[in-house]
């Protein structure tokens, strides 16, 4: 079969990389650095598995610029590309799956469209109104840096078609996949669309739920780590998940929760808004932690969301940040992605001891190694540490 993947970011790169095991697949992005990357065979984003596969696995793969080229001579198209919560509109912003649908179209107006990006519920229905036809949502579920993994070795596959095709589009992605006997569900559009931001708001459920535990074993003087492992023992709780932070953050759990949230309207609820506002009080907390030790200088070991990722984005530090330089306090980070003395007005420090000594207290959502040689003037609320 051929397939095209539009968007290079880690959902469309690693279900490209998934079904060029055994397809012939074209992926297609406007970043033409990506691109060659791509074609040389490396990968753009950090993700060992992705990079081994490109490396070392054949591969029926290219890359390119000319979606208009990829479209007109393809069986299946499969759209990964960015779906940002706009706050204003309280919706995810789908102009660009629509600007691909269209261009599609253009060119292939029967061709069978798959929509891996995020979507607001009834999103497929809306479009259905409109005319469109052969449109199919198929949520991802997928952590950074382990992207290609959890296509390889998924939890389960959910198409938002409960019909033949629905399961004939569940069993592409299954055969390509390691694990064997993957669940498949077939449901309809809308309900698909809604398993896609119930599970990530329950993700941030779970990490808001730990992350007030360990606030209130802070202002209790409790040992957070006693807790969280008492309460996991609890095999319905589980030891999964629970290692306090700063806060969620990253491309999906704010703009998924906030997304779901917006759509409650009308619904009688108070749990999904608490998530939201949970979030925001955890942030705040850890501003406060900073501003009673009155440093002059904090230093912000790493942007990164988790270990083995290069990603940022919307990284829950950022909010901490700024109430910090509200009160004041000047702002240093290290942050080896970044190649780069300031970024969005922040002091880069380069060198990891630089940074060491220029700062009086480090604020580090995660303990490494690294680091620990400068606990005494570490800020964390990490309770597991990097052992």
């Amino acid at each position: 079969m051929r397939v095209t993947v539009f968007g290079l970011g880690y959902v469309g790169l690693s279900n490209s990389i998934l079904l060029a095991q055994k397809h012939q697949v074209t992926a297609v992005d406007v970043v033409e650095e990506k691109v060659k990357l791509v074609n040389q065979r490396q990968s753009p984003i950090v993700d060992s598995d992705i990079s081994h596969y490109l490396k070392n696995v054949p591969l029926d793969l290219h890359a390119t610029t000319d979606w208009r080229k990829a479209s007109a001579a393809t069986d299946l198209v499969i759209i990964a590309t960015p779906t940002n919560y706009d706050p204003d509109t309280k919706y995810f912003d789908t102009s660009l799956v629509k600007v691909v649908i269209d261009n599609v179209r253009s060119v292939n107006k029967e061709v069978q469209i798959i929509i891996k990006s995020t979507i607001p519920v009834g999103y497929v229905e809306s479009l259905k109104e409109e005319g469109y036809r052969n449109i199919v949502f198929v949520p991802e579920f997928l952590r950074e840096g382990k992207a290609l993994y959890d296509n390889l070795y998924p939890s389960r596959i959910i198409v938002g078609e409960n019909s033949e095709k629905g399961r004939r589009i569940a069993e592409l992605f299954a055969t390509c996949a390691v694990k064997e006997n993957v669940p498949i569900l077939l449901t309809s559009p809308t309900e698909a669309e809604a398993i896609k931001l119930f599970a990530n708001t329950y993700l941030a459920l779970r990490v808001a739920y730990f992350n007030e535990l360990d606030t209130y074993a802070c202002i209790k003087g409790l040992n957070a780590k006693s807790l969280i492992q008492g309460v996991g023992l609890d095999p319905r709780i589980g030891t999964h998940y629970c290692n306090p932070s700063f806060g969620y953050g990253g491309y999906c759990l704010p703009k998924d929760t906030k997304q779901l949230l917006a759509d409650y309207e009308g619904v009688p609820s108070v749990l999904i808004e608490a998530i939201v506002k949970s979030n925001a009080v955890r942030k705040s907390f850890i501003s406060d932690l900073v501003k009673q030790k009155n440093p002059k200088t904090v230093g912000i070991y790493r942007l990164i969301m988790k270990a083995d990722s290069d990603n940022f984005r919307s990284a829950a530090v950022f909010d901490i940040i700024d109430q910090i330089q509200a009160s004041g306090i000047k702002v240093v980070v290290y942050e080896p992605t970044l190649h780069t003395v300031n970024f969005n007005g922040l002091n880069v420090v380069g060198d990891f001891e630089e940074f060491a000594q220029t700062c009086d207290l480090i604020l580090a959502n995660r303990m490494t190694e690294e680091i620990s040689k400068y606990n005494f003037k570490v800020l964390t609320r990490d309770a597991f540490g990097y052992e």
